[in-house]
């Protein structure tokens, strides 16, 4: 049994980029974990109501619920303003819940996604995660998700897959975790909906010969 922690900027980012996966590891027998890490009702307030936010955590949670996430922590780190945020509190907050669950693998944002606060995340949680101590993380694995790491700009590091999960048993459950999601959820062709869900991983699907698939780029991975 492993203990896994996903780690998302945003609410529906962790369904979006590894929802198939986190359902293939629950029915495996292994304790999934997801971190929201912050409140735009804090950060742009003028934007995002507290109404708005605690909405689309009720989504995050019934996802969560359905696919059996054990436990789901919401931060309140102040989104959309990560850029000019102390990434030392966001990592010692990051720390505090490592240290508490002692998870073997943890799932992160992508470097690359235009979004700032996918940055701050990646980075803010890859401190944390250094193998160090009692530090039992063997593997660490960046997602994409639709809508930011398209956009990435061409100066940085682009999303090319080394690591595929063929999710073809369990993404029906990811589509249905996202259901919940209505708030979030946008129109085809929006990268944001369910049909340019179901095209990526039909494509990634098809580059490993699969009907499904979810791709990965391999960030850190121990051998012991």
């Amino acid at each position: 049994m492993e203990r896994v922690i996903v780690i998302a900027p945003h609410a529906d980012d962790e369904i979006i980029g590894c929802g198939a996966t986190m359902a293939k590891h629950i029915i495996g027998g292994d304790e999934v974990y997801v971190i929201i890490s912050t409140n735009a009702s804090v950060g742009a307030p003028d934007l995002f109501s507290v109404d708005t936010i605690n909405k689309i955590r009720e989504e995050a949670l019934a996802a969560h619920n359905y696919l059996g996430v054990k436990k789901t922590f919401f931060l309140d780190f102040p989104a959309p303003a990560l850029n000019s945020f102390p990434e030392y509190k966001m990592s010692l907050a990051y720390s505090k819940i490592i240290q508490q669950l002692n998870p073997g693998i943890i799932y992160l944002p992508h470097p690359g996604d235009i979004h700032q606060d996918h940055k701050a995340v990646y980075r803010s949680a890859l401190v944390s995660s250094r193998p160090q101590g009692d530090n039992n993380i063997h593997s660490i694995l960046c997602y994409e998700t639709l809508s930011e790491t398209e956009w990435a700009p061409s100066q940085e590091r682009p999303f090319i897959p080394n690591c595929y999960v063929d999710v073809t048993k369990t993404f029906r459950k990811k589509m249905e975790a996202m259901s919940f999601f209505k708030s979030q959820l946008k129109q085809y062709p929006h990268s944001r909906s369910i049909e340019s869900l179901e095209a990526l991983s039909k494509f990634r699907g098809a580059t490993i010969h699969v009907n499904n698939a979810e791709a990965f780029i391999i960030e850190r991975k121990i051998v012991f």
